[in-house]
């Protein structure tokens, strides 16, 4: 057992000293406070930044409508000059002068219609409001034409009262469906990226010691299954403690951002998942945690099958294609977790750390299915942890180019052989 504590410090030592994982940390932490801090940075390049649109108006009849409607816009950055040279309006948009043209005209019943021209047409933000400001003038003349009263105009936009009630006693409301689908999905991106770069971390680290020929005297120093998992719980206390390292920053920054908007009930209570039911944060950590040794086992025996890393990506190429397949039928299940096709696929192992976690975040899952979907996953990982062993031993002895699958066969023999 001594033997074991002492791979599985080797890894989770050495990685966390490595350059390129401190170098990965701190990238990654620089984003996170960037993504945290993204409406202040947006602020500090947008403030009082001003767009001047310039308005041809030939007939007259709109152009003062429209001014109008924007002095009466609250918030508004947008400032109409108008102009009585279409042409010499069109050569200062593109000397820059101006942020765009609004050329306007009236049809056969006197309502309003626009052509707006710009250098480009990316600021699709500008364009908008101008479209939205020149349709409620349109509104306006439509309503006073046809004789509505301002209390049958008001009446008219007024919007409809449209309830969505469950008749089910268990079922979800609206409100904590949608809180349920915000963390879920969260949570699916952190399963997802964990999965792959943990368990791609795994398969390098064993590559690594192959390459560098150590791998016959660790083997023989310790039995195989006991190296296996020592790198996998070794990579599994690197990966929790970058985790808590970058929630910590994380909370930390959007807290501090949040504090003035969250109020008394703090940042949970901002995004709107302060009244989730712990099981749901319970249920996550336990099909992340169940999810990564799943695909760690994997990684581990597919790692041991090739000598040099530059292999490494094609031969864990099929376990990253089911990594993503279980996150796009996840991302599909999102708008729709009671489909047949997502109930199905929440029972197979290696799709369930994501599928049955986003049932239950979504839906009151009876507790046999989810025991279910857990035991197929224990059990799985039981199976490919003994059969991952034997290939495990072999496959560290194996020397060469190994790119397919049917090296498993020769890793096999090699451990029978031995």
């Amino acid at each position: 057992m001594n033997k074991f504590w002492i791979i599985l410090m080797h890894t989770y030592m050495s990685k966390l000293k490595s350059k390129s994982f401190i170098i990965s940390t701190l990238i990654t932490t620089v984003l996170i406070i960037g993504v945290t801090n993204i409406q202040s940075i947006i602020d500090i390049f947008d403030k009082d930044e001003e767009k001047t649109v310039a308005v041809y108006d030939e007939e007259g009849t709109i152009a003062p409508l429209l001014e109008q409607q924007v002095s009466m816009t609250p918030n508004n950055n947008l400032k109409l000059d108008m102009v009585s040279n279409e042409e010499e309006a069109e050569t200062k948009v593109t000397d820059g002068d101006y942020d765009g043209l609004l050329v306007l005209s009236t049809d056969q019943d006197g309502l309003p219609s626009g052509v707006y021209k710009a250098a480009s047409i990316t600021d699709s933000q500008t364009m908008m409001q101008v479209e939205t400001m020149l349709q409620q003038v349109k509104n306006e003349l439509a309503t006073s034409q046809l004789g509505l009263s301002q209390e049958q105009i008001a009446q008219l936009y007024t919007p409809i009262t449209f309830d969505v009630v469950a008749l089910e006693e268990s079922a979800k409301s609206a409100e904590e469906l949608n809180q349920a689908r915000g963390l879920v999905y969260v949570l699916l991106f952190v399963i997802y990226f964990s999965v792959i770069l943990y368990a791609s971390m795994i398969a390098t680290e064993v590559a690594v010691e192959k390459s560098s020929r150590v791998m016959e005297i660790l083997i023989s120093s310790a039995s195989p299954i006991m190296h296996m998992f020592g790198k996998i719980l070794g990579i599994a206390l690197l990966s929790l403690t970058q985790l808590a390292f970058w929630i910590i920053i994380g909370y930390t920054s959007l807290s501090r951002n949040l504090d003035s908007m969250a109020g008394a009930g703090g940042m949970f209570e901002y995004l709107g998942v302060g009244d989730l039911p712990i099981a749901t944060f319970v249920y996550a950590i336990v099909f992340f945690l169940l999810g990564y040794f799943l695909y760690a086992t994997f990684a581990a025996f597919l790692g041991s099958l090739v000598s040099r890393i530059e292999e490494i990506q094609q031969m864990i190429m099929p376990m990253t294609l089911l990594i993503v397949a279980g996150f796009m039928i996840s991302m599909f299940g999102l708008g729709n977790p009671d489909n047949s096709f997502i109930q199905v696929t929440s029972f197979i192992p290696f799709f369930a750390p994501m599928i049955m976690f986003l049932r239950v975040g979504m839906l009151n899952v009876p507790l046999w299915e989810i025991s279910l979907s857990i035991g197929l996953l224990m059990a799985t990982i039981v199976l490919l942890a003994i059969f991952g062993a034997k290939v495990y031993r072999g496959g560290v002895l194996m020397y060469g180019k190994s790119s397919s699958l049917k090296d498993i066969k020769k890793a096999l023999q090699l451990t029978k052989d031995k």
